[in-house]
Order: structure tokens, then sequence, then C-alpha cells
């Protein structure tokens, strides 16, 4: 018996692109790419989660060409013959299987410590190098790695237009470098980067504006933010809807035309007075499609707190809760990480209601592409 899933199934367009439904498999470090070049197994992967109806895949984060942007092994990077060749792959089977797919594009800053991959003597680099507020970590950037680093995601973003590729994620979030630039903790500069929201989004908006300017008016531009850190879960960039308005503008200036606001449980209010989540807030306040995610499809962490005691009660009430929100056009997509790294036939059991045969998420499940 098939489950109304209301909105999750509807086309979404955004600029020429249309994705078949509203439902994107979340971006999510894998570590399954030696020397940075995704394989036949990278391939595979994303082939069987377009294969069973995701709309749109977002990859997981995918290093730009600077020398510092990465910050663990195995990771796929977005430069170089070798790499984008692999990508091309990865394109034409989510391709042939009938999803989209956008490239997250990365940058970790100060998340890097030396003895990392490619090469270990290359220290971190963010606006105050700074890891955390009061913990020191590689080197303070100047104008010219500004630059340097804008010009590498401007130079990602073309490739991925070039490789076929149906738009990019540029990763804002989590407390990584573009997210260390819009902390007040981790962005303690004195110039033009640093000080009011204005100046510590200035990074973000350039680097927006130049993909733009590279890709042209009509390739999506997504742009992945978050209130919480890595570095501290309880963290703000905005602690009300009208510090959350003052971010947002000047990105919608920029170019960016969907925004996927992350957060860690997607039914959880984000500001006092308000059932909407940061998704929510970002779609009414920005006027741009705005992505969720958040524990969708997990068996922990659900709506009433607690663990039901069978499988299909809390998936029940947690695509519920969804749809609902859905229905009331809070966002306009969802992405879905953990329920799809663990079973990439969550989506069709799901609309099928074959919910008893979803599988649980396992963390052994990290440590396997399948």
């Amino acid at each position: 018996m098939s489950m109304n899933l209301g909105p999750m199934f509807e086309p979404f367009e955004v600029h020429n692109l249309t994705l078949r439904n509203r439902v994107a498999m979340a971006p999510m470090t894998r570590n399954f790419s030696p020397k940075g070049v995704p394989g036949e197994n990278v391939v595979a992967y994303y082939r069987r989660r377009a294969e069973a109806g995701v709309g749109l895949v977002i990859t997981e984060g995918t290093t730009v060409n600077h020398i510092a942007a990465n910050g663990y092994p195995n990771v796929p990077q977005f430069h170089g013959d070798e790499a984008l060749a692999g990508w091309k792959n990865v394109v034409d089977a989510v391709h042939e299987a009938g999803g989209a797919i956008f490239p997250q594009l990365w940058h970790v800053g100060a998340v890097r410590r030396e003895g990392t991959e490619p090469d270990a003597s290359v220290p971190g680099y963010s606006p105050s190098g700074l890891f955390a507020p009061g913990k020191p970590n590689g080197k303070a950037m100047s104008k010219e790695d500004i630059d340097d680093v804008i010009k590498a995601f401007a130079d990602a973003a073309q490739d991925a237009k070039a490789l076929g590729f149906d738009g990019v994620e540029i990763h804002g979030a989590h407390g990584y470098l573009l997210d260390q630039f819009l902390w007040e903790g981790t962005n303690q500069r004195d110039d033009e980067y640093g000080g009011s929201m204005e100046n510590r989004l200035r990074f973000v908006v350039e680097i927006v504006e130049a993909v733009r300017h590279r890709v042209g008016p009509d390739f999506p531009i997504m742009l992945r933010f978050s209130q919480w850190k890595q570095q501290d879960y309880s963290a703000k960039l905005a602690n009300s809807p009208e510090e959350l308005e003052q971010f947002l503008k000047p990105l919608v200036n920029a170019g960016v035309d969907i925004f996927h606001a992350s957060t860690r449980r997607f039914w959880e209010p984000e500001f006092e007075g308000s059932s909407l989540n940061l998704a929510g807030w970002t779609q009414k306040l920005s006027g741009k499609p705005t992505m969720s995610v958040g524990s969708v499809g997990l068996t922990e962490d659900f709506i009433s707190g607690t663990m039901a005691s069978k499988q299909e009660s809390v998936e029940q009430s947690g695509i519920d809760e969804l749809v609902e929100r859905m229905n009331n056009h809070e966002f306009e997509l969802i992405a879905v990480g953990r329920a799809l790294l663990q079973d990439p036939q969550w989506l069709t059991k799901v609309k099928e209601g074959r919910i008893n045969e979803v599988d649980d998420f396992a963390r052994k499940s990290l440590t396997k592409l399948y």
C-alpha cells in the first residue's frame, strides 16, 4: 500500500532544471576515493540511490583546487584530469538512472591539520588562524589567499557545468572555511572581511558572485549553511529572524538560487514563538526555495523524543510531520542522509508503504560503500 507523501513526489523546477521529485540525497563524506579520485565503486554508490528514485543527488564534499582545501583521507577532489573524469562517470550514471546531481564544493579551512594529505606540510588556512574560539590552528589568510580560494570555487563550478552536472552546492556550513568567516567566534579579522555581519559575509558573497559569473544566469547555485558548528553545536549565526534576514539578503543578491539549511533534527523550531525550522524561516525571509534536512527516516531522535516500540510507528510519525510541513510550503525540498546511506532503497520502500523492510541505520555502515 502506497503512503500519501504529498508534495515529496511533485516535480520541482529551478531555472532550466526540473527534478522528478523533491527528495535529495544529502552530502555525506565517505572517504572512498584514494588519491582524490572517485572510482567505479563511487559511481555505483551514487547510481544505486538514483535508480531507487532520489530526485537530486548531492555528492559528498569535494575539495576545490587549493593547497589546504582537504582535511581528511581519501576524500574526492574536484580538480585534475583524473578526478574530473571520475566525476564525469558519476554524472553519466546518475543521469542514466533518471536523477539530477550537484557536486558539493568544499574547503575545510582550519579543520585541516598538518600531516593531512595530499601535502602533509601544508597547515590549515582560515580567517584568523583559529579552529574554534580560543583554539589556534594553522595560518590566517591574506587577501591573496582569499582571492585564490574564491578562484578555486569558481573554477570548480565552471568544471561542474562542463562535466554535465545540473547545478552546484557551495558548502558554507558546519564550521568549515566559509562558515569560519561567517562565525564571529573564528573570524577575528579587522579588515573588510571581519567585524560586522556584512563584512563577515563578504567572502561567501564574493564566492557566490564569482561562481555565478562563471556558470551564467541559468545554472542553479545552492548554498548550504548552518547555525551549529562541529566545534560548537549551540553556536548561532543569527539569533533572531531579523538577523537571519540580514544574513540571507546579500546572498540572494549575489546569486543563490536555493538555500540548504542544515539542522540536526528537521522538526525543531529555530526561534521562539514559531514552529518554523531554520529552512522554514529561510524560505519565508529570502523568498528563495529552501531544502531542509536532519534525521529524516531515522529510528531515533524522532518527534516524540522517545523510541517507539515498533519501527513503523516511528517512521510513520516522522514522515507525516515532514509531509505536513511541505504541504504548508515551509520548505520545498528535503534531504535525506543516513537513512539513504544505510538503505539505497529507502525512498522506494517508504513510497510503497514497506516501512517494515527499511534497514535500521548502523554506524558500521559508514565503513562500507554500497
